[in-house]
């Protein structure tokens, strides 16, 4: 079962590449795979055991990809603090930008929600 689940998620990754190398070279492969993933979730409408028990298995590693960039933050700390300013300036912005975006899609979908349950 675990088998299945990866190589279902390795298809994607690499289906995603090359279409990445093919036609949309802006994007990288790993994120037009994510998207491939989610729409044939999406068309399925359920994720199945293998690739559940896949998704699980890899979710204990997910700290390990929290070290490259903490790593990167060390060896460039002159180039950081020199550039304090904008570094914070640009997390705010980003903050509030995923905030307000966040909150509208919040909205909208309880608004959506809202509305099913009346048609219902």
């Amino acid at each position: 079962m675990l088998l299945r689940g990866l190589t279902l998620l390795i298809f994607f990754q690499v289906l995603g590449t090359a279409l990445s190398v093919l036609l949309v070279p802006a994007l990288p492969g790993p994120i037009i795979g994510l998207l491939l993933l989610f729409g044939f979730l999406l068309l399925r409408g359920q994720v199945g055991e293998p690739l559940q028990q896949a998704a699980s298995s890899l979710l204990r590693y997910l700290p390990l990809l929290l070290v490259p960039p903490a790593v990167g933050v060390m060896a460039y700390v002159e180039e950081i603090s020199r550039q304090f300013w904008a570094v914070v300036g640009a997390l705010v912005l980003s903050l509030l930008l995923s905030l307000v975006f966040t909150a509208w899609l919040m909205n909208t979908l309880m608004r959506r929600q809202a509305r099913r349950r009346e048609d219902a």
